[in-house]
């Protein structure tokens, strides 16, 4: 007998929150769009270096928009959805790690870097660990933020669901996203019931990142997907939190 399994997915209110509610209502879950990150740019530009690197779709958009071009920079994507936008601006991508994470990137880049310029271009929370592990390996780093993720007005339905018992499965697409759904579930005098809410269910972590994230704020995370990518996770996550997984 089938059972429901509602998914609360908090990507961008963008084509991103689009696509992952297909994705989830084909894999026959019903999705509880709840978008968790705003994006406010800051019109800054990257600055010349020999290697650039990208961390999202957003950047690329936003640099693509603005007549940006990485010129004879070795252009590096974390991710295949960040190279696929990189690909679609016409620029060459050079470098794409198999980890799609910051750590993923610098042991990637590390042989390379020594005594090069590097120029990250991302949003206001990357990860430090890509600036240090850069630095580390003997390049000079410069960041440039291109924008700023904040949490939008009115979120937090999902915090709201999750503390009634309503949800079965929750998918965390990054740190931001959870800190901002307990924001939001705080900011309703609900924080204590989200978190046992969430542990009643499926809850699934993009990578380790957010999965330390998620579990630093007492949240027991069930799926981390082999590889980082949304669809991973969804799939991943809804496979667990099926009827047939849990008989």
């Amino acid at each position: 007998m089938s059972q429901q399994v509602r998914a609360a997915v908090f990507r961008p209110d963008d084509d991103r929150i689009d696509r992952a509610v297909e994705l989830l209502e084909s894999l026959g879950a019903t999705p509880v769009p709840d978008p968790m990150l705003a994006i406010e740019p800051t019109g800054s530009r990257p600055e010349d270096g020999e290697f650039v690197i990208l961390t999202s779709k957003t950047g690329v958009e936003l640099l693509d928009e603005a007549g940006w071009e990485p010129g004879d920079a070795v252009l590096c994507c974390i991710g295949p959805a960040t190279a696929d936008a990189a690909r679609d601006a016409g620029w060459t991508v050079a470098r794409v790690p198999d980890e799609y994470t910051s750590v993923g990137l610098v042991e990637h880049l590390a042989p390379e870097v020594d005594g090069a310029t590097v120029e990250v271009a991302r949003s206001d929370h990357g990860s430090q660990a890509l600036l240090d592990g850069l630095r580390e390996a003997g390049a000079a780093v410069h960041e440039t933020v291109l924008y700023r993720l904040v949490r939008p007005e009115g979120a937090g339905k999902a915090a709201e669901m999750a503390a009634a018992g309503d949800l079965e499965a929750v998918l965390f697409t990054s740190s931001l996203t959870v800190e901002h759904l307990l924001d939001a579930a705080e900011a309703r005098g609900l924080r204590d019931e989200t978190i046992a809410g969430l542990n009643s269910a499926v809850v699934g972590a993009i990578g380790p990142p957010t999965r330390k994230t998620a579990e630093s704020h007492g949240i027991d995370v069930t799926v981390v997907p082999g590889e980082a990518t949304f669809e991973a996770l969804a799939c991943d996550v809804v496979e667990t939190a099926a009827p047939t997984y849990n008989e």
